[in-house]
């Protein structure tokens, strides 16, 4: 009976660890957001950040073009990244 609980418990956290994708994706988006939120220009709290296999896409909303550009810049930057596509929509307020 425990050797049951224990290869079904082992089962659960295995298809939990592989359902959250792509561990070095996860550690680009991680990077990109701390430096988007951290930027001065860009003020990176409305800006959606995806990754999939490097390929990091950036969505949202900013008032300037610079911030939209400084934006790309800073996500070209972060290690492990291979291409921005760039979808932000500059908004006047």
């Amino acid at each position: 009976m425990f050797l049951k609980r224990a290869l079904l418990v082992s089962c659960l956290a295995l298809g939990t660890l592989f359902a959250q994708g792509n561990p070095k994706d996860d550690h680009i988006y991680d990077q990109v957001r701390l430096k988007l939120a951290s930027d001065t220009n860009v003020n990176g709290g409305g800006i959606d950040v995806t990754v999939q296999d490097g390929v990091v896409t950036l969505k949202g909303k900013v008032t300037r073009d610079k911030q939209k550009q400084r934006a790309e810049k800073v996500a070209k930057k972060v290690k492990g990244v291979t291409k921005v596509i760039n979808e932000l929509h500059v908004q006047t307020p």
